[in-house]
């Protein structure tokens, strides 16, 4: 039996006479809340919750599944998730207050501010302007330097400061690398010029004016606020599900720390969607509120086939927004993903509507429902989006799981490590990201990263002078290996580190033996 759709939304189409059926078009929410539920149970999220917006108001807002698969708790409008990247358009909305204000410009010179910014030229450090850092042209790669952050005791400052030591991929300006710390480093740039913190200018600027009454850029509000989501690790092969701590992402907070719900996501719409007004306040001036729209950075597209995307021909990234087409119109968008969380925030200012959709749990789903929204909202039907996206994510799971097998059976069986076990101990380390300790205990050797106290695990040897590492308190990282490399003299000189995942880069990291 097919469920019946909120209440609440319900009253609110029944007394707005423009909210008819021709300005829905094609979506059915009744239709919507039974896909939702039934994809979720097919990627096995324990949570999920949505809110879409049209004509100024919140048409639809409600939850689903669970809060926390240990105690059940409902997910409903208000519980909180972490949205991640979605935070990156409040840095820049804050940005482009400032220059409503005339206290900056867009191409201002980031030494202006911040005059100790070095990066892997000077050319580059000199030139690089406050766009620049919002549009991902800096010439270093896809989350280059996110192991400098991620869980690490290094300040937001310190951050900045060593990413000097990252290794560009291509020209300054000539491709795209998404890139947390460069949205770190515009976001500090607030403090310099209002003399308030970047958190607290959110609050000022946007929270409070918005009636965002329970978003916050810090995970150590969730306690005080409550109704908030666990984040879960799922093994859709083996079909287990686990809840998994937070991890504190305050020093990467203008990149990714914001905590909010659909009912906030869907003021933080209503106000994008009225082009920076709210209430009579244009708080930012529609003029910078498109130039946060235009693409700054175009991405590679590669070839549309019917079976990847609907109406996508272009895509490319403005300042904090991702912009594609759609049939025509242009799509304003950002997804975001945290430790067992994924966010996903979609627009179409000309039609002025929009939605949102968070999860507690990594998978691609949000993407997907993205899709489906836009073929029924627009074409009154659409392909099974999460059946599509589903095969795909399995794909690369059992893809990844062939991969370990090769890896496996290339193994030279019956050798042993070089030296004797007590000479591979000590510190190791190198300029950008500080040391790890290799300690010897039980007769086993065991890693640990000093400046991130989460990332800990047993080496055990593989083959040779190769250890394989798993980082026990992060379930979602795979196996990876420690290579130990030995000098003519025989003694350990440096280790390397590769643990293959999509967001940290392991082989960014210099471990050399300290004496």
């Amino acid at each position: 039996m097919k469920k019946k759709f909120n209440l609440i939304s319900f009253l609110i189409i029944l007394s707005l006479p423009l909210l008819s059926q021709t300005i829905l078009r094609g979506l059915d929410l009744e239709k919507l809340d039974e896909y939702i539920e039934n994809a979720m149970n097919d990627w096995q999220i324990p949570g999920l919750s949505i809110a879409i917006v049209t004509n100024d108001t919140i048409l639809h807002a409600r939850g689903f599944g669970v809060r926390n698969i240990d105690n059940k708790d409902p997910v409903n409008e208000n519980t909180l998730f972490a949205i991640a990247s979605n935070t990156k358009a409040f840095t820049a909305s804050s940005l482009a207050i400032l220059v409503d204000n005339n206290k900056i410009t867009w191409d201002d010179r980031v030494k202006d501010y911040l005059p100790w910014f070095e990066l892997y030229d000077p050319y580059v450090s000199d030139e690089m302007r406050i766009r620049d850092l919002l549009c991902h042209r800096s010439g270093l790669n896809t989350f280059s330097g996110d192991l400098l952050w991620y869980g690490t005791i290094y300040s937001r400052k310190e951050i900045i400061e060593k990413a000097r030591y990252l290794t560009p991929v291509f020209g300054f300006r000539y491709g795209y690398g998404y890139s947390n710390i460069m949205f770190l480093t515009a976001g500090e740039i607030i403090p310099v010029i209002t003399d308030i913190s970047w958190d607290d200018f959110l609050k000022k600027s946007f929270f409070d004016p918005l009636n965002m009454t329970r978003t916050t850029t810090t995970i150590r509000d969730l306690e005080k606020l409550g109704n908030f989501a666990q984040p879960h690790h799922v093994d859709l092969l083996k079909k287990e599900t686990s809840t998994i701590p937070y991890v504190n992402w305050d020093n990467i907070g203008p990149a990714g720390s914001i905590n909010s719900s659909v009912r906030d996501m869907a003021q933080w719409i209503r106000f994008q969607l009225n082009d920076g007004n709210w209430n009579g306040q244009q708080i930012i001036s529609e003029k910078n509120i498109w130039e946060m729209r235009k693409i700054q950075n175009f991405q590679a597209q590669g070839r549309i086939t019917p079976e990847n995307r609907t109406s996508w021909h272009f895509r490319g990234y403005g300042l904090g927004w991702s912009v594609r087409d759609y049939s025509g119109l242009i799509i304003i968008s950002h997804g975001g993903g945290a430790d067992g969380m994924i966010s996903q925030v979609t627009m179409i200012p000309e039609e002025y509507f929009g939605f949102v959709i968070l999860t507690n749990s990594i998978n691609y789903l949000p993407s997907a429902l993205s899709e489906y929204i836009l073929d029924t909202y627009f074409e009154g039907s659409s392909k099974d989006w999460s059946s599509i996206y589903l095969d795909s994510y399995i794909s690369q799971i059992k893809n990844n799981e062939r991969e370990e097998e090769e890896f496996a059976r290339n193994r030279v069986n019956d050798t042993k490590p070089s030296l004797n076990l007590h000479e591979y101990t000590g510190l190791y380390g190198g300029d950008m990201y500080g040391d790890a300790e290799i300690l010897l205990k039980n007769n086993q050797l065991v890693i640990r990263f000093i400046p991130t106290p989460i990332f800990t695990g047993t080496l055990t040897h593989w083959h040779f002078d190769i250890f394989r590492i798993k980082l026990t308190e992060i379930p979602s990282l795979p196996q990876g290996t420690v290579q130990f490399i030995i000098n003519p003299d025989g003694e350990v000189e440096e280790m390397k580190i590769d643990i293959p995942n999509p967001d940290f880069d392991f082989t960014e990291l210099e471990f050399r033996k300290k004496k």
